[in-house]
């Protein structure tokens, strides 16, 4: 990235599709859109997406890593956490799987898609990709904890019927997620640091930026007010990103009911349209020899879905009515646990070849497919 793309003029279009993104959210908010309009505002969505990548890459080569890839998931998360709550609480009873299916499908994108796709384009550049295994493998632990005491576990406890948690069995799954959520958070930004830069970083002279490879490697950091700038707009692009999924997400239900899909394909494309900005970004730093980014965007993203999501589900289950379902069926714990074998074989080396980035792809097309046809 050069100088320049720091400087944001206020023509650029990285300036103006956020805005325009968010004056279309605002416009279509609680209205019902005919179908151009439902049209024009996926549209924004995508600048927003793209706008998005863009400023969360030069807040990255100020902050440099891992603190880059934590500012655009926990940001994505913190929304897309409103955004779940924004529509149980419009949605009843037929929203009451919303948070589950939502959740289980970042876990599955993140760990499956976004993980894959880096470790495809990082092998197919260089034969091999190239990570810190220390690292990830701490992340990777961190995701499978969380995703059993909060996806798992409600399945099999007896205190209530179905897959349910008690009130108190809720409090302390949220309790528990916070705290190893922030515990992670210490250990990859504080005490163990090093152990998520990339690799020719962590032993190289570049540690300060947290860039590697290519013309990254030469970019000069953005100044502060630069920086400044591109999170407020990194900011508003994420909310015109989750906004406008909500503006479209009655046509998302629409469409999907006519089509005869099961409910849970609501919470699977949601999370799709989401995550595309760690997405984006996740494939671009795989593309410039930084797959340590990438997997930190990836395994980030996981935890603070889950990390951040099921405590304030837990809060807003004081006001909302109806139940709760958090426990996953049989074919989703399936695949969990395939997700989690394949990624600790993947992780152990601290290297991978193209066979790995594949094997993740098709354990995820496995998972959309089964949400499309169960």
């Amino acid at each position: 990235m050069s100088t320049a793309a720091h400087r944001s003029p206020v023509t650029d279009w990285t300036v103006v599709v956020p805005v325009i993104s968010l004056l279309a959210l605002v416009f279509s908010w609680g209205r019902e859109l005919p179908g151009f309009v439902v049209a024009l505002v996926a549209l924004c969505l995508g600048g927003a997406v793209l706008a998005a990548v863009h400023h969360a890459e030069v807040v990255a080569l100020r902050v440099g890593e891992p603190f880059g890839s934590l500012v655009l998931a926990v940001a994505v998360t913190v929304i897309e956490v409103a955004l779940i709550v924004t529509l149980m609480a419009d949605g009843g009873d037929k929203t009451a799987s919303l948070a589950r299916d939502t959740v289980f499908a970042a876990v599955m994108i993140t760990c499956n898609g976004i993980v894959g796709l880096s470790l495809l384009v990082g092998a197919l550049r260089n034969r091999v990709a190239v990570f810190n295994a220390e690292g990830s493998g701490a992340a990777l632990a961190t995701v499978a904890t969380l995703a059993v005491l909060t996806l798992v576990l409600p399945t099999f406890t007896t205190s209530k019927p179905g897959p349910e948690f008690s009130t108190a069995q809720l409090t302390f799954a949220a309790v528990a997620s916070l705290a190893l959520y922030g515990l992670f958070i210490a250990v990859q930004t504080v005490r163990h640091r090093d152990y998520f830069l990339p690799v020719a970083t962590a032993c190289g002279a570049t540690a300060d930026t947290g860039d590697t490879g290519g013309a990254a490697e030469h970019a000069e950091p953005p100044t502060a007010r630069a920086a400044l700038f591109s999170l407020g707009l990194l900011l508003v692009a994420l909310v015109a990103v989750v906004g406008d999924a909500k503006s479209v997400s009655p046509a998302i239900e629409a469409g999907v009911a006519r089509a005869g899909l099961p409910n849970a394909v609501v919470g699977v494309i949601i999370a799709l349209l989401v995550l595309a900005p760690e997405t984006l970004a996740a494939v671009h730093a795989a593309r410039r020899d930084r797959v340590q980014t990438s997997l930190n965007l990836g395994y980030g993203s996981a935890i603070a879905s889950i990390g951040l999501t099921i405590p304030a589900i837990a809060l807003a289950s004081i006001w909302l009515s109806g139940p709760l379902l958090l426990g996953l069926g049989p074919v989703h714990m399936v695949l969990l646990a395939l997700t989690v074998v394949v990624s600790a074989l993947t992780i152990a080396p601290g290297r991978a070849t193209l066979l790995q980035g594949g094997v993740h792809l098709v354990v995820l097309a496995a998972y959309l497919f089964l949400a499309v046809s169960p």
